[in-house]
């Protein structure tokens, strides 16, 4: 556990150019904070403890501003920046060294309990305010443009932007 930490602080320190260093980011990084207890409230959630993860989730939600599903799914080494407005859905799956900015929507488009949030694989950027909808796939080491709306997949390496989003590479 205590390594997660540390790989996660470290790779925190390498993303964010403020960071003056690792102590800081342990000590005042809400959204590695809502990563963290997401690993926590993951863990309660797929054991049955559904209404204490939720709970849980909620208090996180409270004290860092980042709203992370209990269900959603993510790797190592994802980092959100600022962390403040973030959603992420009951279906998401986050893959490894994924980097995320504030305000980001990965969100649902069904009313079924079936996959109806993203896929982010390994990699990815999502910039600032960027809304990805339904259940889409985003390339590995693809980039999703700040203020970007995101409805279908994105392939490997591709970077989009825009409303809707669209290939500029």
């Amino acid at each position: 556990m205590f390594g997660r930490i540390r790989e996660d602080a470290r790779t925190m320190c390498e993303r964010d150019p403020a960071a003056t260093g690792c102590l800081e980011v342990i000590l005042a990084y809400p959204g590695l904070h809502a990563v963290w207890a997401h690993r926590g409230i993951h863990w309660l959630w797929n054991r049955g403890f559904r209404l204490v993860a939720r709970l849980l989730a909620h208090i996180v939600r409270v004290l860092t501003g980042v709203e992370i599903h209990p269900g959603a799914t993510i790797g190592r080494r994802v980092t959100i920046d600022h962390g403040m407005g973030v959603v992420i859905g009951e279906t998401a799956e986050i893959g490894d060294d994924v980097h995320m900015y504030h305000g980001i929507t990965l969100g649902g488009d069904a009313n079924e309990p079936i996959k109806r949030h993203p896929t982010v694989e390994s990699g990815v950027t999502i910039g600032t305010n960027a809304t990805l909808l339904g259940d889409i796939t985003i390339g590995e080491d693809a980039a999703v443009g700040a203020g970007s709306v995101v409805t279908r997949d994105v392939e490997p390496g591709a970077t989009v932007v825009g409303v809707p989003a669209e290939r500029v590479d």
